[in-house]
């Protein structure tokens, strides 16, 4: 059994946060009904860096967050395309969609009409600033946010600030948010059998994660400092040169800090008042990293993990990405899937990364191909061959 067996999401999503949403819920096994524009589909389609697969609407992002999902082409300005969504409506669990605020009420699908069509329904709204707020009708991408959020500020160091994250981080942390308050209105739909409004805004999914920093400032009083690798909340933390490259070493705790003194031969520093206790040694940690480094330096990254891990000093090597994605742990863990494409053969993708003991997720289905279960869907609620012929003709499909 599939954690969310005989549930139907309507994925009126387009690029990443919405499809990162709805790719956990088809990855659990809900029915998920891609509705794109006829024609051109989802902008991801033709995004990625394989031109052969951008033209085949195909594209490498789309790939990347869209398996296990049914896609049908819809015109939802045509009253016919109305009258179609009208009906899928009535069969849904859940419709998530991440247009401009104000979009599907334009089209004559407030929140109102929404659930009078289907009272049990989920409807999540996904936008970059909400629903509401002097903000709400701003366009707004990934990068807009992160500097709107102050996440670009947290980054960086002294010659490279602000600094955005290397991916779309607020996209798919709202995402996430959005995919987590969807089970959970879900959860409650089960208890008292009503359906819900959710307002998902990507600034405010992404301000949480940075907690910690906010806290510094909200209660400390302290505004961040761009620290580069360095982890703010201890010293030695962050990344220093070995012979060969670089190393992480996170020695957060004080029995860490002096196991380390002795693993790299100065266990002199552990008496050293610049260095003694947590918070003199963050506020000395430019005169203690030559020092680290001056003994890291003469052997290399794997020899220092394997002698920092085995007593216990948290330590790894800082990886390619290519690396990362062949790891024995990553294949252990199967956060890879394989699945057939019957044009493009075998590709590879992420599958759930959450690891459930008796409702696993999985990838069973490739991302689909623009409107390759039109017909499939429409017969289901009740368009016969000449219907869905003369949709065609329309444009309407």
């Amino acid at each position: 059994m599939k954690l969310l067996e005989n549930i139907r999401v309507i994925d009126m999503t387009n690029v990443l946060s919405g499809p990162f949403c709805t790719l956990h819920l088809a990855l659990l096994g809900a029915e998920v009904i891609k509705i794109e524009v006829p024609g051109g589909g989802d902008l991801a389609r033709r995004l990625g860096n394989v031109p052969a697969l951008n033209q085949e609407l195909m594209g490498t992002s789309f790939l990347a967050q869209n398996s296990n999902k049914k896609s049908i082409t819809l015109n939802l300005k045509a009253d016919e395309g109305k009258e179609v969504f009208r009906k899928l409506l009535k069969t849904g669990d859940v419709l998530v969609e991440n247009f401009r605020p104000g979009v599907l009420t334009r089209l004559g699908f407030s929140w109102d009409e929404l659930e009078k069509i289907n009272p049990r329904l989920v409807y999540c709204a996904i936008s970059g600033f909400g629903q509401t707020g002097p903000d709400a009708n701003k366009p707004a991408y990934d990068q807009i946010i992160q500097g709107l959020s102050g996440a670009m500020d947290v980054n960086g160091d002294e010659r490279l600030h602000p600094l955005r994250a290397g991916f779309p981080i607020c996209d798919t942390v709202g995402g996430l948010n959005a995919a987590f308050a969807v089970m959970a209105a879900l959860y409650h739909r089960e208890r008292t059998g009503e359906g819900q409004a959710i307002d998902i805004a990507l600034l405010d999914s992404i301000m949480p994660p940075m907690g910690w920093v906010a806290a510094n400032l909200l209660i400390g009083g302290k505004p961040p400092v761009p620290m580069g690798n360095d982890n703010f909340t201890a010293a030695p933390s962050g990344a220093f040169r070995t012979k060969d490259g670089f190393i992480n070493i996170a020695a957060n705790q004080q029995k860490q800090w002096e196991d380390l003194t002795d693993v790299v031969g100065v266990p002199e520093l552990k008496t050293d008042p610049r260095f003694q206790e947590r918070d003199t040694r963050k506020a000395n940690r430019k005169e203690l990293t030559p020092i680290l480094e001056e003994k890291l330096t003469q052997n290399t990254t794997e020899h220092w993990v394997e002698a920092l891990n085995a007593k216990g000093i948290p330590s790894g090597d800082i990886l390619s990405l290519e690396k990362a994605l062949k790891s024995d742990q990553i294949k252990h863990r199967k956060t890879i899937a394989t699945v057939k494409e019957p044009k493009l053969g075998d590709i590879k993708i992420f599958s759930l990364s959450a690891q459930f003991s008796k409702t696993p997720g999985s990838v069973d289905a490739p991302p689909p191909r623009l409107s390759a279960h039109t017909e499939e869907i429409l017969s289901q609620l009740g368009y016969s061959k000449e219907d869905l012929q003369a949709l065609k003709e329309k444009a309407v499909i």
